[in-house]
Formats: C-alpha cells, sequence, structure tokens
C-alpha cells in the first residue's frame, strides 16, 4: 500500500464521522456560504503566479514548520504578491485543520485554495463552507468521470477546479470545463522530483489551459526555469515554509522574481 493508498483510506473515515455530525445543510448555513468567491485564474493572470502554500509537515519530510501561525503568514504572503494561497486541511498526513482557512479568511482578499484529498462530494461543501475558492483534483485518486462531476459540482458552488496530474495517463481525466491544470513535479507514490518530465506533459496540454507547476520548486533556478518553459502558476510551500521565517523568505524570493 502506497502513502496515498494510507491517506485515501483515512479521508474515507474521516468523511464518514464528519457527515455523522454535521449536514449538508447544516454547511450551507456558514457564513462564508454566501459569500462571492476570488477568481484564482485571474489572479494568476494578474500577479506574479506564485500560489504560496502554509503547510507545517508532509509524509515525505516530516515537520517542515510547526512554529509559524497561519494568519501571519498568509498575510505576508498577499503583501508581497502572491497570487493565491494554498492551505492544507488534512490533519493526520500534513498537520492541517480547517481552523487554517477559517482564521485568515476575511483577513487576506486572494483566492484561497483547499488542498486536500478530495473524493466526496462531502468535502465540497465542506470547502465552500470555511471560505476556500478553490479546490484540488488528483488524477491518481479520481475517475475521470468524478473528475468531471466534481468540476460540475465545484462550479455550481462559485468555487474554481485546479486538476493534479502527473503522468501522460491522467491527461485522460482533463475535460474543458477544468480551470487551472497543476502538474505535480513530485511523483505522489515514490516522492521523486523531475522538473523535465513536468515540462514534456506541460507541452501536451491544450495551449489555451493555465498551468500550474506544483511541488519540488527549491530554488530560484527551478522556478525560472519552469517559467521559461511557459507555466502560469507555481505552487510553492516547502521554499518558504522549510525556513525558520518564511515571511523573510518570500519576501526575498518576490523580489528576484
Amino acid at each position: 500500500m502506497t502513502i496515498l493508498d494510507k491517506i485515501i483510506e483515512r479521508k474515507k473515515e474521516e468523511i464518514a464521522a464528519a457527515k455523522s455530525n454535521t449536514s449538508i445543510n447544516q454547511l450551507k448555513e456558514s457564513a462564508f456560504f454566501g459569500r462571492k468567491n476570488y477568481s484564482l485564474k485571474e489572479s494568476i493572470k494578474n500577479k506574479n503566479g506564485v500560489i504560496a502554500e502554509f503547510k507545517r509537515q508532509s509524509p515525505s519530510k516530516g515537520i517542515i514548520n510547526d512554529n509559524v501561525l497561519p494568519l501571519e503568514v498568509t498575510l505576508a504572503y498577499e503583501n508581497f504578491g502572491a497570487s493565491g494561497i494554498s492551505i492544507l486541511t488534512d490533519k493526520d498526513f500534513f498537520g492541517g485543520s480547517f481552523d487554517d482557512i477559517l482564521n485568515v479568511r476575511n483577513h487576506i482578499s486572494i483566492p484561497i485554495l483547499r488542498k486536500d484529498f478530495m473524493i466526496d462530494e462531502y468535502q465540497f461543501y465542506e470547502a465552500k463552507s470555511i471560505g476556500a475558492d478553490v479546490i484540488l483534483l488528483i488524477a491518481a485518486c479520481l475517475s475521470p468521470t468524478q473528475v468531471q462531476e466534481f468540476t460540475a459540482l465545484a462550479h455550481e458552488l462559485d468555487m474554481e477546479v485546479l486538476l493534479e496530474i502527473h503522468t501522460e495517463e491522467e491527461l485522460k481525466h482533463f475535460n474543458s470545463n477544468i480551470d487551472l491544470v497543476g502538474i505535480n513535479n513530485r511523483n505522489l507514490k515514490d516522492f521523486k522530483v523531475d522538473l523535465q518530465h513536468s515540462v514534456q506533459l506541460k507541452n501536451l496540454l491544450p495551449k489555451h489551459v493555465l498551468s500550474v507547476a506544483e511541488s519540488g520548486i527549491y530554488h530560484i533556478d527551478d522556478f525560472k526555469y519552469l517559467k521559461d518553459k511557459g507555466f502560469d502558476g507555481f505552487l510553492m510551500g516547502e521554499y518558504f515554509m522549510r525556513n525558520t521565517n518564511p515571511i523573510k523568505a518570500f519576501e526575498e524570493f518576490s523580489l528576484l522574481i
């Protein structure tokens, strides 16, 4: 069983427990449910393209940074030009929570991506109820039909979709309603990083599709290489969060790009 398999099994348990505690109708009563969402597509076009991530830990790296507060970090991300914010909400494997979004939603004015393993329509109502603007669909744990159905539901809830792929086979998950396509530089099964593989995969996408390079961007040279190869967005977390002062790390980075 891969780490992705373990995550999905645990996610099914979490969703079952959440459904028993809170109904979809109750989620719809959230103060955030009726808000007008921000567009990540437009923000990427108008800002620096960076989707800066708040992430405490990961299965491959362990604890990355658990000494900083989401609000301080995400405010700095916005102030120094980020196009969007990615926030992990998976608890067991990434140390995240819904509170990490709830605590910043009213304080920043750029899109928030709920980064999690979305496998059930219930999670989309959760995402809307906590103030997320964008949701992540990971092709590796969904069928093309699920991607199509979940995309329609996300749009019905006024949220955009970032589809994450890593292999040529997963291009089959793409459909014309997808808002953005993220290409994960890191293989979720063995966690190896290959930027050249991502570039090759990007070149197989329709030219008009906004592409986002995800993960494994460890140096400014990595960023510039991917930008030169035509990527529109860059989902980056560890680059900043591994620093004892992510705020300073992002400020310095923003001056170089």
